[in-house]
C-alpha cells in the first residue's frame, strides 16, 4: 500500500499528482478532509466503488457522498440546483455540508447512489482534499476510511488500523479538524431544509440562511426495510469493539454515582471496564480507563475527540463502556448523534 505524505508543502504537489493519477485509473486511496478520512474512488467508474465497498465491507444499500472542488462539477452530476440550495453553497462551501439533490441518470456509477434517484455532494474544505480531486480530475465517491461500523478515522494511522492491504494508498494530510461528518441536508419543494444526518453545520447556523429546518424523523430509527436516504442514517456506526451505552441526566452527580455501579457491577462480571466523560465530572471512577471528551460548554472538542477516544479503548480491549452524554445544541446534536449509534441505540436517562 502506498504512502503520500502532502504535510510537506514542497513535496505535496508531486505527491498529490501521482495520488490523483492512481485514482483516475480507477484505484482507491484514503485522503484527509476537514471531517474525516474519506476513501476515494472515481464516482463514475463502477469497479472503482466496488472496491470501496469491498474493502470497507460496507452494506450495498448505503449511499456515497461524492466530493467535488468546483461547483461548475455539479453541472455534470445533478439534475438541477434550486435558488436556495444555491445560497446554501454560496454560505457553506467548501465545508461540511452535503446536500442531496436529483442526480442525472447514468452520470455516476449506480452503485453510488445505490438505486436511489438522488446523489448526496459536498466540497470539503481541506486543500489537500481540494487539490487531489482536481488532480483525479473526476468527482470522487468517499465514504469514511473505515471498516464499516467502526469508528471513523481522523488521522492517517486510523486509516491504516483498519485498511492497509485493502486499499491502493493513503494521503497523509495530518489530523482531520472538525471530527465528525458532514450534515447531511435535503432541501424540500416548500422551501424546508430537512436534516438527514447532523454534522459540521449546526441547525442554527443553516437557519441563518432559512426560515425552517427540521430533523429528519428517520433520526430516531429507521425500520429495517427503509432504504437509507443518506449516510449514517440505518446502521450500527462508529462503534467501539465493547458493548457501549450511553447515561444522561439533569443532574451529575447521579449520572456520576450510577455509572459508578454499574462498573463495579461489570467489573465484577470480569470486564474490561472504560469511561466516556466531560470535563466537568472529575469523579475517580476506580478500575476504569477514563478519558475525557472536553468542556460541557465546548461541544466542538467533543466532535474532534471523539473518534479518537474511541479507538483508544479498543486498543486497551475495554468490554463495557458508558459515556455521557450532552445537550443536542450546536454541534452536540451530532455529537449525540454519533454516540447514539456508537451504542447501538443503548440510552440510559437517570
Amino acid at each position: 500500500m502506498q504512502r503520500w505524505s502532502a504535510i510537506e508543502p514542497n513535496t505535496a504537489g508531486a505527491a498529490l499528482q501521482e495520488a490523483g493519477a492512481v485514482l483516475a485509473s480507477g484505484g482507491i486511496v484514503a485522503f484527509p478532509t476537514e471531517t474525516v478520512y474519506g476513501l476515494g474512488a472515481d464516482a463514475r467508474n463502477t469497479a472503482a466503488v466496488e472496491a470501496v465497498f469491498a474493502a470497507k465491507g460496507r452494506p450495498s444499500d448505503n449511499p456515497l457522498i461524492v466530493h467535488i472542488s468546483k461547483q461548475n462539477q455539479l453541472d455534470s452530476i445533478v439534475q438541477r440546483v434550486l435558488p436556495l440550495e444555491q445560497q446554501l453553497m454560496n454560505t457553506f462551501w467548501p465545508g461540511p455540508l452535503t446536500l442531496v439533490m436529483p442526480v442525472i441518470e447514468g452520470a455516476l456509477s449506480p452503485r453510488v447512489t445505490a438505486g436511489l434517484d438522488t446523489v448526496g455532494v459536498r466540497m470539503p474544505d481541506h486543500p489537500v482534499a481540494l487539490e487531489l480531486i482536481t488532480a483525479a480530475d473526476c468527482p470522487l465517491a468517499a465514504p469514511s476510511a473505515n471498516r464499516s461500523g467502526r469508528p471513523s478515522p481522523t488521522t492517517a494511522a486510523h486509516v491504516a488500523d483498519d485498511l492497509a492491504g485493502r486499499i491502493n494508498g493513503i494521503v497523509d494530510g495530518g489530523s482531520a479538524g472538525v471530527g465528525v461528518e458532514s450534515t447531511v441536508i435535503q432541501v424540500e419543494e416548500d422551501g424546508r431544509i430537512l436534516i438527514l444526518r447532523p454534522g459540521g453545520i449546526t441547525r442554527e447556523q443553516l437557519l441563518t440562511v432559512a426560515d425552517r429546518v427540521e430533523l429528519d424523523p428517520a433520526l430516531s430509527g429507521v425500520a429495517a426495510e427503509t432504504a437509507p436516504r443518506a449516510p449514517g442514517m440505518k446502521y450500527t456506526h462508529y462503534a467501539p469493539k465493547g458493548s457501549m451505552s450511553i447515561i444522561t441526566g439533569e443532574h451529575m452527580n447521579k449520572v456520576a454515582a450510577f455509572m459508578q455501579e454499574q462498573l463495579i457491577a461489570a467489573q465484577t462480571r470480569g470486564e474490561r471496564t472504560g469511561v466516556l466523560v466531560f470535563d466537568e465530572d472529575n469523579t475517580v471512577y476506580e478500575g476504569s480507563l477514563r478519558l475525557t471528551l472536553g468542556s460541557l460548554s465546548r461541544p466542538e472538542e467533543a466532535a474532534s475527540r471523539l473518534y479518537g477516544q474511541l479507538r483508544e479503548f479498543d486498543e486497551a480491549e475495554i468490554t463495557f463502556i458508558l459515556a455521557q452524554g450532552c445537550a443536542e445544541q450546536g454541534v452536540g446534536l451530532a455529537v449525540m448523534n454519533r454516540l447514539y449509534k456508537a451504542a447501538g441505540g443503548q440510552f440510559i436517562r437517570v
